[in-house]
C-alpha cells in the first residue's frame, strides 16, 4: 500500500504546530465538505484522516516513525515479537479521537488469524456532521435542526460548548446487523468581530481617550448579553483589565458564569492643537 503524506494532504510542513494543523484542516473541511456545492467527499475524508493522526501526539509520533502503514508485523508468530501486537497501539481506537469513532473489532482480527467463525454482528457505521455556530450560540446554547440525508431532527447544543467539540447522538448513524451506529456532530465556532473566548472568560478590547483615562468616564460596551454601562475609573492605565462579573461562559460543574474582561487601550493623539498643547504644558508643570 502506498504511503500517505498527511502533512502534504493538509498543506503544512513537518514542524507545523497543532494550531497550524487545526487551521489547515478547518480550511480544507470548509472547502471540500460534501454538503457544499462543489464539495469533494474523497478529499474531505482524506483531510479528516490526516487531521485525526496529526492532531494526536501519540499517533503523530508513530506516523513520523513508521509512516501511514504503521509498524509491520514481524518476528515470533502472527502477532509479532514480545509486545504481542507488533508495536501497534490500540488505545486510541477504543474511545475515538477528535470526535470520530473508529470501527474496530478484535473478535474479527482473531477470527481471521485462527479461522474462527465467531464473528459478532456489528452496528452500522457512525455518521459525522459538521455545523457552524456563532460565538453567541456556543456560549448560550441553541437548538439546531440536523439533516442526515434520510431524516431531519433537532438536537440541543449545550451552553459553553467549545470549538471542535463533538456531540454524540446514539442510534442516528447507518443501519447495521446489530442496529444503527451513532451520529457525531462536530461544532466549529465562528470568530466574533470584537469578542474572543479564553476558557470561561470572554475578552474584548476598548479604546479610550487620554482625558477619559485621566478623569474617568462611563461608557457603553457590547457584550454577548447586550450593551451594558461600564465605569472607567479615574487614572486607569494602558493595558489594564476591567472585569464585569458573570457575563462570561457557563461553568458546567457549577452553573455559574465566568467574567467579561475589558482590556483598556489609551488612544494618544498624534498631534495637539495650540490650546491643547498649552493645557498639557500646564499639566506638565504640575508634575502630571
Amino acid at each position: 500500500m502506498a504511503q500517505k503524506d498527511y502533512y502534504k494532504i493538509l498543506g503544512v510542513d513537518k514542524n507545523a504546530s497543532k494550531e497550524d494543523i487545526k487551521k489547515a484542516f478547518r480550511k480544507l473541511a470548509h472547502e471540500h465538505h460534501p454538503d457544499k456545492n462543489g464539495g469533494n467527499d474523497a478529499k474531505f475524508k482524506e483531510a479528516n484522516e490526516a487531521y485525526s493522526i496529526l492532531s494526536d501526539d501519540t499517533k503523530r509520533r508513530q506516523y513520523d516513525t513508521y509512516g501511514s502503514d504503521g509498524p509491520s508485523f514481524t518476528g515470533g508468530g502472527p502477532f509479532g515479537g514480545a509486545g504481542g501486537f507488533g508495536g501497534f497501539d490500540f488505545s486510541g481506537f477504543a474511545n475515538g479521537q477528535n470526535g470520530q469513532q473508529f470501527e474496530f473489532d478484535l473478535g474479527d482480527i482473531f477470527g481471521e488469524f485462527f479461522g474462527g467463525g465467531g464473528r459478532r454482528p456489528r452496528k452500522g457505521r457512525n455518521i459525522t456532521i459538521d455545523i457552524q455556530l456563532t460565538l453567541k450560540e456556543s456560549i448560550f446554547g441553541i437548538e439546531r435542526e440536523i439533516s442526515t440525508g434520510k431524516e431531519k431532527f433537532s438536537i440541543k447544543i449545550p451552553a459553553g460548548i467549545n470549538h471542535g467539540e463533538g456531540l454524540r447522538v446514539p442510534g442516528k448513524g447507518e443501519q447495521g446487523e446489530a442496529g444503527p451506529g451513532d451520529l457525531v456532530v462536530r461544532v466549529w465556532v465562528e470568530d466574533h468581530k470584537t469578542i474572543r473566548r479564553e476558557n470561561y472568560n470572554l475578552i474584548t478590547e476598548l479604546k479610550i481617550k487620554l482625558t477619559q483615562a485621566l478623569l474617568g468616564d462611563t461608557v457603553n460596551i457590547e457584550t454577548l448579553d447586550g450593551p451594558i454601562e461600564m465605569k472607567i475609573p479615574q487614572g486607569v492605565t494602558h493595558g489594564e483589565i476591567l472585569r464585569v462579573k458573570g457575563k462570561g461562559v457557563t461553568i458546567e460543574r457549577t452553573g455559574k458564569r465566568g467574567d467579561f474582561l475589558v482590556i483598556i487601550h489609551i488612544d494618544l493623539p498624534r498631534k495637539l492643537s495650540r490650546s491643547a498643547a498649552k493645557l498639557v504644558e500646564q499639566l506638565k508643570e504640575e508634575g502630571i
